[in-house]
């Protein structure tokens, strides 16, 4: 009988560790509670919206545009738009205070094309803060809100 040599026992092992973090990661998603999820969300929104209100202040010549600020706001931007459908499972529509309406999941597709939207414009942003001019900083900043808009026209209660 062969010997398994240590690399292809480490490697077996990681493996196994792997497909149970997921398996784990999958389960703790599923028996998230709707009210868990809800304030995932709100939080995430809060700290996106902390990021977005001095980009859009530079952009509107309310505070002078400083680009090392314009790109780390832009980053955290850019690395918060990755974790907001996590915070939409279904079932979350209710179980405490939420502005989400029910059409999310009635239109799940739509909803996440509307969120990649956002997250793709987000990442655009992002890039752009390291070398693009200030005037194409508030193009991109704008299509940025547009997405946000398009997501809020549809599915936030106003």
């Amino acid at each position: 009988m062969p010997l398994i040599s240590p690399f292809r026992l480490r490697a077996q092992r990681l493996g196994l560790v792997a497909a149970l973090l997921l398996a784990s990661t999958s389960l703790a998603a599923q028996s998230v509670r709707p009210d868990q999820a809800i304030e995932y969300r709100q939080s995430v929104y809060q700290v996106i919206l902390w990021n977005f209100q001095p980009l859009g202040a530079m952009a509107r010549g309310r505070i002078p545009f400083d680009r090392t600020t314009f790109r780390r706001h832009a980053q955290r931007l850019a690395n918060l738009s990755g974790h907001l459908l996590e915070g939409f499972p279904e079932g979350s529509d209710s179980g405490a205070e939420t502005a989400a309406k029910a059409e999310i999941w009635e239109n799940w597709a739509d909803f996440e094309s509307k969120m990649n939207d956002f997250r793709k414009a987000s990442r655009e942003l992002a890039v752009a803060s390291r070398t693009e001019d200030f005037e194409a900083l508030k193009t991109r900043f704008g299509a940025v809100g547009g997405t946000c808009k398009a997501c809020h026209d549809s599915y936030k209660i106003d």
